[in-house]
Order: C-alpha cells, then sequence, then structure tokens
C-alpha cells in the first residue's frame, strides 16, 4: 500500500505540468453513461435492456479478453454508436474535456476511422468528419490549455481506394485539426499484412504535412516481429502504436533507435488483450526499451473502454518498477514532443 501510495503521488506531482496521452481511440475514450444516452437517442436497438449490462458491453472485462478479435467486437457497438454527425460531435467533445478534467492532459491526439461510423455509406463522410471537428473545436473552446489533435485511420481490411478516401480526406481537414493518419484494425485471414503497399499513401499524407503512426508489433508472433521491421524501414513513421513485440529483436530495436521512431505503450491494455502475459513481462518489455534507447510514450488505448486512466498507467509502472520516477517524467515530456499537434494548434 506504502508503494501504491508513493506512486499515486508522485504521478500527481508530474501531471500538474500537464500529461501527454498520444494513442486513445475514440471508441474507447467515452463515459458509458454518455454512450448508453447517444444509443437511445438515436434509436439503436441494443442487446441488453440495463445500463450495467451494457457498461460490460463496452469495456473489457478485468479479467481481460482472448486477444484482438474479441476486442473487435467490443469496438464494433461502440463504433455502432458513434455512426451519426450528433454522435460523433458529442463523442470527441467529451472525450477531450473528460481527459483534461480528470487526468489534466494538455497534449491529446485522438484517433478514430470515419468510414466504421458512415453505416457502411449510409451517412456521408465528410458530415462525419466535420462533427468530429466541431466536437475538437468547442473542446479546445472550453478548454484553451489543451493542444488536441485528431487523427483518422485507416484499416487493414479495407481496400487500397478505401484507405486512399482516408488519406484524401486527413490531407483535406488538416486545416480543421486533423494532424496524422493510422491504420488497424484485424488483418485478412489473420496472416501478415503488406504494409509496404501503403507506402504511396503514407508518402503523400506526409508530403502533405500529417504525421504517420502505424498499429504494429502489437500480436502476431513471429510475423508481428517481421511487421515491426518492415514498417520502420519502407513506411518511415514518425510513432508506432504499440510496437512491443520490438523488444524480442535486438536488429529492430536498433532501427527504431537509428530512425528516431517512437513507440505509444498501452500497458493496461497489452496485458488485458494477452498481448503481454503479465506485469512481469510488461517490467520486463519497458526496461528492454529503455536501456536499449527505444524512444516511447505511455497511454491507454482508450480509457473507458480499458477501465483505466492515464495517471493509472503510471502508477503501474512505477509500482511494477518499469520505470522510475525521473523516467516517467521524461516519457511524459517525450509525449508532448512527440506531438503531431503544431505548437499553434
Amino acid at each position: 500500500m506504502q508503494v501504491e501510495s508513493e506512486a499515486k503521488a508522485l504521478v500527481a506531482e508530474i501531471a500538474r505540468g500537464g500529461l501527454a496521452e498520444l494513442h486513445t481511440h475514440l471508441g474507447g475514450s467515452v463515459d458509458p453513461a454518455v454512450m448508453w444516452s447517444l444509443a437511445h437517442e438515436q434509436g439503436i436497438a441494443l442487446p441488453v435492456k440495463d445500463y450495467w449490462d451494457f457498461v460490460e458491453l463496452v469495456t473489457v472485462d478485468p479479467r481481460g479478453v482472448e486477444g484482438l478479435p474479441e476486442l473487435d467486437q467490443i469496438y464494433k457497438w461502440t463504433e455502432l454508436i458513434q455512426s451519426s454527425p450528433l454522435a460523433v460531435e458529442r463523442s470527441v467533445h467529451g472525450a477531450i474535456g473528460g481527459a483534461y478534467i480528470s487526468q489534466n492532459i494538455t497534449t491529446f491526439e485522438l484517433r478514430f476511422n470515419p468510414m466504421k461510423r458512415n453505416r457502411g455509406g449510409e451517412r456521408d463522410l465528410d458530415h462525419i468528419i466535420m462533427a468530429a471537428v466541431r466536437g475538437l473545436d468547442r473542446a479546445r473552446l472550453e478548454y484553451p490549455r489543451v493542444r488536441a489533435g485528431l487523427i483518422l485511420m485507416m484499416d487493414r481490411t479495407f481496400t487500397h481506394e478505401q484507405n486512399e478516401v482516408i488519406v484524401e480526406k486527413a490531407i483535406r481537414y488538416a486545416p480543421r485539426g486533423v494532424v496524422g493518419i493510422d491504420i488497424a484494425g484485424p488483418r485478412p485471414n489473420g496472416g501478415r499484412y503488406p504494409y509496404r503497399d501503403l507506402a504511396p499513401l503514407v508518402e503523400t499524407a506526409r508530403s502533405a504535412g500529417l504525421g504517420v503512426t502505424i498499429h504494429v508489433g502489437e500480436e502476431g508472433g513471429a510475423h508481428g516481429i517481421e511487421e515491426v521491421g518492415e514498417v520502420v524501414e519502407t513506411l518511415r513513421p514518425a510513432r508506432v502504436g504499440h510496437g512491443i513485440l520490438a523488444a524480442q529483436d535486438e536488429g529492430i530495436m536498433r532501427a527504431l533507435v537509428e530512425a528516431g521512431t517512437v513507440l505509444e505503450i498501452c500497458p493496461t491494455s497489452n496485458l488485458l488483450t494477452r498481448a503481454l502475459a503479465d506485469e512481469d513481462a510488461l517490467r520486463d518489455t519497458i526496461r528492454t526499451f529503455a536501456d536499449r534507447g527505444v524512444a516511447f510514450t505511455i497511454a491507454t488505448d482508450g480509457p473507458e473502454m480499458m477501465r483505466t486512466h492515464l495517471r493509472d498507467e503510471l502508477e503501474l509502472l512505477l509500482s511494477a518498477g518499469a520505470l522510475s520516477e525521473a523516467d516517467l517524467g521524461a516519457v511524459n515530456a517525450r509525449g508532448h514532443d512527440a506531438s503531431f499537434i503544431h505548437p499553434k494548434a
């Protein structure tokens, strides 16, 4: 208990200056009570009738899930509920405000896939993105200390043409607060994903001034490790979402260091999805990166869905002996520095 109390006090001291969170998904960042109301306001048929059953539906069980496919099933509900301009605007506004009010997060990037919120083309994609921009504008007006931006996500199950549209939209709305692109989603047939095929789209986005982060190295065994190397070599992203499998390969860690790539590590999420077996594995992974000079930040992946918050993540790393107080201060400072949000944004 004393260790936990000391960790809480140390994290609170770091948080006074403002925390940075760069990896959180819109579908996992909205209070279930807000999501419940949005579902009812839109007349969405839910498989449950009681609020507390709904909470279980849209959050991860504290005992964890059986990998990313089970997590994707939870996201299907939150994405459905957020599939309207009204819902997207309120969700973005609420996620940014909630991050500042509860955690004093002053640099905040929020990512989502707009095509997974237009009901297969039923809703206009521009209206969905503009709604997100309105939510962003409202939040930045109400919380002027917060630097916030949006990242539009491609998907590994999408066609090249669909992902191309998302990149085009990201470039179009860059003046309104879209700061980067990403890709995530299930691998087709569960096999290795051909990240190198994204190179033209990534280069187009980078040339337009957008930041590039890529989900890779979270799972997939040997394939997942190889994918990290492929991504660093062919896509040259400024950041990598998760990337924890890189800790198993000295060559890839050297490549990350040489490229200056920053990992976005989400400890509780990786534990809940069993990407990391336990806190010992978490500690070993973090220490390996720190000892090899691999740059990383800490995030939640989605605080409401994962039933955690950024301060909880930092306290966990302190209590587990993964990082020291000085390490955490440096990691948080790196989060502010590695953000895709321009200073004037």
